[in-house]
């Protein structure tokens, strides 16, 4: 493994992060009344964008943390649809 492929890493991992404190204060307070819906769509497009792209290519870096930030966003989604 070389050096721009441990950065690609690194920085799949710190995005893919991002949505986790979100995730958590959503389903910790069940309150996602300031979540914007288009926001969230916007990501999970972006998202599974980014999935085809990483595929097509085998860039491992780009799918892993695609998967997961899609997952955390749907999950905001799933919150935002369902907490009232």
């Amino acid at each position: 493994m070389d050096w721009i492929e441990i950065i690609g890493l690194v920085g799949a991992f710190l995005s893919s992060i991002t949505f986790i404190p979100q995730v958590y204060l959503a389903w910790k307070s069940r309150s996602v009344g300031d979540l914007s819906l288009g926001m969230i769509f916007i990501v999970i497009t972006s998202t599974v964008v980014w999935l085809v792209y990483g595929i097509a290519l085998m860039l491992w870096p780009v799918i892993i943390a695609n998967a997961i930030i899609f997952l955390l966003a749907t999950l905001l989604m799933v919150f935002k649809l369902t907490f009232k």
